[in-house]
């Protein structure tokens, strides 16, 4: 096997930066700029509004992470995938500009969006593959700043650009920035793993009457249910299912899915095991843990508080009279940089006195502060919905959102080494791809379910159940493995 880089471990690996900002990049294309662009083509918003589908791939990426782990290496994967990922945008570039580009767009940015959760997949298992523990735990606050910086770069840096200029010179621009990344990561990214199978493998595999089959069988009952959904008396089911949203309820099921499958572990790993299926596997496996139920829970509960924040800060802010450019300069200046500053805080402070020490403070730093909030609203009697009684000290507001901000940085630095240590050593970048879907779980819900709590209850009420919301993932704390040891650690012992 190819032996590791002989850098000092006193130095941050430079691909910790690059594959991580290289992650965040095209995430921001298809996220942030997608809406802008669809609205600026002349889409109508119920078209506007399906641009949430993008976000699909990011949930739906465990299904074909196993591939990732079992067939070439995962800097192959990546550098295929940002090759692609070059190409697509350049495609947009071509095609912004065209009249009728939208149809066109709207496939190319569903391509982007697959590609880019595939490219995740393979940097989060390169970044595994090639890091010992402390070293995974120590740069983690390294990944959260590379990957914020891309955000900050694509998502307000191309806008901008397109804007001064054309859609067409922002594409074009972004395009070479990912081609930049691509050219380094071929030249220099250091070779940390032996090939697996080879890639002609996966083709036979993927081309056997069984999947053939499967894959025909899912477009006609997608078809079929596409179908009943638009006829005329379903028109309830409608009202219904919109408001939670086709990715809510995808995610919502595959949790299910999940813990039944957690129930059912003994009996689906003797099967599996008898098939021989390393894909089937791999799903299994990460279920084949202690307390597998415990580590589901919690890692699909942690962002709930915070999702419900980060969702009426915004709004909240604005109605005591603070400005989107006010906002903007806090939130998008000082406050990435005070969670970027915890994260590498965070990480380093992992690495040396180990995550059982580190995880209650760092937990608390993210969730009660979200008290900050409910105090802020209850002094400008904002639980009467009536913003005009006060106007916000700026200076007041900014200091809460930096400290917010610090204290989600510290947060996710926590959660961030404990799921990498839920991932096993054969199966590094599935396992972190299912952990990461169903950490969307209580984004998911929180999006949804936000604005409807904030107008029933007012801003004061609605911060504080902010932070209840929180309580159920601490309260798990104490029943979580790893918290010493990761699990290949524990598996050994």
């Amino acid at each position: 096997m190819p032996q590791r880089p002989s850098e000092p471990r006193t130095q941050i690996p430079w691909w910790v930066v690059t594959t991580y900002f290289a992650e965040g990049f095209p995430y921001s294309i298809v996220r942030q700029i997608s809406t802008v662009f669809f609205k600026d083509a002349g889409a109508s918003l119920p078209a506007i509004g399906l641009t949430s589908l993008y976000g699909l791939p990011w949930t739906l990426k465990f299904l074909w992470a196993p591939f990732v782990d079992t067939y070439s290496t995962k800097r192959r994967w990546l550098l295929a995938a940002e090759s692609v990922l070059v190409a697509m945008v350049l495609v947009l570039a071509g095609v912004s500009s065209l009249k009728g580009a939208l149809p066109v767009a709207a496939v190319v940015f569903l391509l982007l969006a697959a590609t880019s959760a595939t490219h995740d997949t393979a940097i989060d298992g390169y970044y595994l593959e090639a890091l010992d523990r402390t070293e995974q735990a120590r740069y983690v606050g390294f990944q959260a700043m590379s990957y914020r910086l891309a955000l900050i770069a694509g998502g307000g840096g191309v806008i901008a650009l397109s804007g001064w200029t054309s859609w067409a010179t922002g594409f074009g621009v972004a395009a070479v920035v990912i081609g930049g990344i691509l050219t380094l990561h071929t030249l220099f990214l250091p070779r940390q793993e032996a090939p697996k199978r080879p890639v002609g493998q996966l083709l036979l595999y993927l081309l056997r009457p069984q999947i053939l089959f499967f894959l025909v069988a899912v477009v006609a009952l997608v078809a079929g249910a596409r179908w009943l959904y638009l006829r005329p008396e379903m028109e309830t089911l409608r009202r219904v299912v919109g408001v939670l949203s086709v990715p809510g309820w995808i995610v919502l099921l595959l949790l299910v899915c999940l813990v039944v499958a957690a129930t059912r572990v003994p009996a689906l790993k003797q099967r599996l095991y008898a098939s021989d299926s390393t894909y089937a596997l791999a799903f299994v496996d990460y279920l084949d843990q202690p307390r597998a139920g415990v580590i589901l829970a919690f890692v699909a509960l942690y962002r709930t508080g915070e999702s419900f924040l980060l969702n009426m800060a915004y709004p909240f802010l604005k109605d005591i009279g603070v400005s989107r450019a006010a906002y903007g300069v806090a939130y998008g200046t000082f406050g990435i940089a005070a969670s970027i500053a915890g994260g590498l805080l965070g990480g380093a402070l992992i690495a040396r006195f180990g995550l059982r020490r580190c995880i209650w403070p760092f937990v608390l730093a993210q969730n009660v502060l979200n008290l900050f909030y409910m105090v802020m609203a209850w002094h400008y009697r904002t639980i009467f919905q009536r913003p005009d009684l006060g106007h916000a000290d700026l200076g007041l507001v900014s200091v809460l959102i930096v400290v917010e901000a610090f204290g989600a940085g510290l947060g996710t630095a926590a959660f961030m080494v404990f799921i990498m240590r839920t991932a096993k050593a054969e199966y590094k970048a599935a396992h972190m791809a299912v952990a990461t879907g169903i950490a969307t779980v209580s984004a998911t819900l929180a999006g949804v379910c936000s604005g409807f709590l904030a107008a029933a209850f007012g801003f004061t009420v609605y911060f504080g159940l902010t932070f209840l919301a929180t309580l159920p993932s601490m309260a798990l704390i104490p029943f979580l493995p790893y918290l010493d040891k990761p699990r290949e650690a524990m598996s050994s012992t």
